[in-house]
Formats: structure tokens, sequence, C-alpha cells
């Protein structure tokens, strides 16, 4: 049997590796202290799960849901939006229901490289920024995230050669794995330099409302007001830990949006009425949750950070997000895969290794702050253990 050329590049899953250690530890008898997936154990408010429940019983939303059944949802989607940045919105032109944003930063690329053309993405970054663009036929260019550099590309570096086969560039901040922000400076720079390279700029936005001490999250929209050159995903996977509901929009450019709908049509419908609903009201209604949320997390935050500095292994608090990006002691520096698939067999802690996220990952692990304090702990402890045995 043959298969399609593109399937090669998906022919390595570091995370895919991963699950597998995780499942040969516990039948070793591991009792798994699960922190590295990125899915919030926090339950979703009561008012959201309401109205998911009454639409259950209720025939009328049962079939196939088409664009125009959307309208609700976009506009409560660009009603968010002016409310928390002060941007206009049009539901008809400039907003489409998504299910869950990885299914619109993986097909866009669809409506935007022909076969050859390049894609600028972060390096680490999200697997699936790259999976879209290989789909595609395009090709990548990593733009290397570096410490130094508050995890910010240097745009200035992206060779000219490459920008002449450029057609999208993919950023995401607060980012995921990392946890850094980007000031609204750097989005203005983002924002005429796609201008200049004719690109399309795509923001990937989860974690606009998980941000600590104050800290601005800024929608690329505040550089580009005008929507001339950008898209940006949303998904109420994390300020409303909506994760298993797969629902998300994308807001931007109204020919980036009719392109996007155009893949979207070929491929699938819309999510079910009854979650709509729920993301409706997640939208518009109280937002208390979402600050609970935060602020559970950063209590997290900073047991977790404190509980890693106490046995020696330096980390800084984030900014943003719901990780920890940290360096690799000795003697594990470039050797993240081996750490996890080690530390997990060992003690039952599973993080995720840095290399799954790009080259520039390598040397650093994550891990997702989705336990609480006392969990957290322990796995520090345990964690200590296998450090101490390991040099």
């Amino acid at each position: 049997m043959q298969f399609a050329q593109r399937l090669k590049s998906f022919s390595n899953n570091v995370f895919a590796d991963m699950d597998r250690a995780k499942a040969m530890a516990r039948k070793t008898g591991q009792e798994i202290i699960d922190l590295s997936l990125g899915s919030s154990d926090l339950p979703v408010d009561p008012h959201i799960l309401n109205k998911i429940a009454l639409a259950l019983k209720d025939p009328s939303t049962h079939g196939y849901l088409l664009h125009q059944g959307t309208q609700e949802f976009r506009e409560a989607a660009a009603n968010w939006y002016a409310q928390k940045f002060g941007i206009t919105v049009d539901p008809e032109t400039e907003v489409l229901q998504l299910i869950g944003s990885q299914e619109g930063t993986a097909h866009l690329p669809l409506a935007i490289l022909d076969p050859g053309d390049f894609a600028l993405l972060l390096d680490p970054g999200y697997p699936s920024h790259a999976g879209g663009v290989y789909l595609a036929g395009g090709e990548i260019y990593l733009m290397p995230l570096l410490a130094e550099n508050q995890f910010l590309p240097k745009l200035s570096a992206v060779p000219s050669d490459i920008l002449d086969k450029a057609k999208m560039m993919v950023l995401s901040y607060p980012h995921n794995p990392t946890a850094a922000i980007a000031p609204l400076e750097f989005f203005q720079q983002a924002v005429a330099f796609c201008r200049q390279h004719d690109l399309v700029l795509v923001h990937d936005f989860p974690y606009a409302d998980l941000v600590f001490d104050d800290a601005p999250a800024p929608s690329v929209f505040q550089a580009d007001r005008h929507k001339e050159v950008a898209i940006e995903f949303f998904s109420l996977s994390k300020s409303y830990n909506m994760g298993g509901f797969r629902i998300a929009y994308a807001i931007g450019n109204a020919e980036l949006i009719a392109a996007l709908r155009k893949v979207k049509a070929a491929i699938d419908f819309n999510q079910y009425r009854g979650i709509l609903n729920g993301a409706i009201a997640a939208l518009s209604g109280s937002q208390e949750s979402v600050s609970q949320n935060v602020a559970i997390f950063k209590q997290r935050r900073d047991a977790f950070v404190a509980a890693l500095n106490q046995i020696g292994w330096q980390v800084y608090p984030p900014p943003a997000t719901m990780y920890i990006w940290a360096k690799l002691p000795h003697p594990w520096q470039q050797k993240s895969v081996e750490f996890c698939t080690e530390l997990v067999a060992k003690t039952g802690v599973a993080v995720a290794p840095g290399a799954g996220f790009g080259k520039s990952g390598e040397g650093y692990v994550r891990f997702a702050l989705v336990e609480d304090p006392e969990v957290l702990r322990l796995a520090t402890a345990k964690i200590a253990e296998f450090l101490h045995s390991s040099r």
C-alpha cells in the first residue's frame, strides 16, 4: 500500500513517544503525575454547562449547523473583543467559528500556501503550526526564540531569499511553551514587517486571559487596527476550561476569514449548537470564573517555582500561561527526551521534552501546572530524588 509523501513529515512525534513511555510506566506500577499536557484540570463554570444541558433535550439542536446558524456565537465573539481590546469587529465578515483553534491554524495554510512557499514559524513552537504547513506542501523557516532575546524572534535575521518565497508568519503570545509575553511594540514591528514583505500575519492567542501580575497580553489587532494583514485565533479551552468541547474562533481580515471558510466548508460543518450556546454564555456572561482560574494557576506557579528552586533547580516565575519552561540541569543538557522518558519510568512524573517543540527547545522541559500545589510539591520531591540518583 502506498501513501502520500507528506506523511513523512509526521513520522516523528515526541509526544506520541511520551504517551507510550507513560503507558509503560503504568504497567510497571508507577502512579503517574502527568504534567506533560496543557489540558486544564479545572471545571467548566455551571452557567456554561447549564446552557449545553438545556440544548441536549431540544431536538432542533441535533442537526447539522451551517454558517448562518453560528451568527449569535459570532456576535458574542465580536462583542468580547470589543470589550476586552477596544477593537471593532464585524461578526458577519470578520469572525469564523472553529472546532478548536488547532483546526484553524492547521487549515489556514491550505488557503495561503502553494507547494514550495515558505512559512515563518517560531522555534520552539506549537507542533500543529508546522503540521498545517506540511499538509499544504509548504516549506518552513524556523525563527529561533532565545532567552537572551526574551523569547522573541529577530525579524531582521530572516534571510531575504526566504522572504522572497514566504507567504505567512505565525506568532503566538503568550507563548507555549516558553510562557513569554510579546509587548505591543513587538506586534507593531511584526505588522510593519508583514506589510513590507506581503506576508499574512497569523497570531494564535489561546492564553489571552492567562496572565499574571497585571502583565498585558496584547491582541495583534491593537497593532493592526484596520485588519490589513492579520488573523487571530482564540480558543475557549484555557480561559473557560472547555478544551474537550473543541470550540474556538478566528477573527481578522475579511479576505482571510473568507478563504479559511472555503477550506472549512470542504472539510466539516460546525460545532454542535448546544456547545455554541455554552460558548455564548461563557463569552457574554460573568467573567468571575476566568479571574478565579488565573488566581489558581498563579498560586500553582508560585508554589512550583518555589519548590523547584528549593531543590536547586533554578527557574523564574513566568508572566503568563499554565507552564513552567525550565532549562535542564547537569548532566541532562541537550537530552530532554532522555530526561523525560527516564523520569517517568523511575518516578511516574511526566513532563514534556523541549525537543518536542522544535530544535531551539532542546535543553529545556515544559511543566504544565495542571495539579494542585500539594501534588506539584510531591512531583518536585520525586524529581529531586531522580536528579540526585542521576548524578
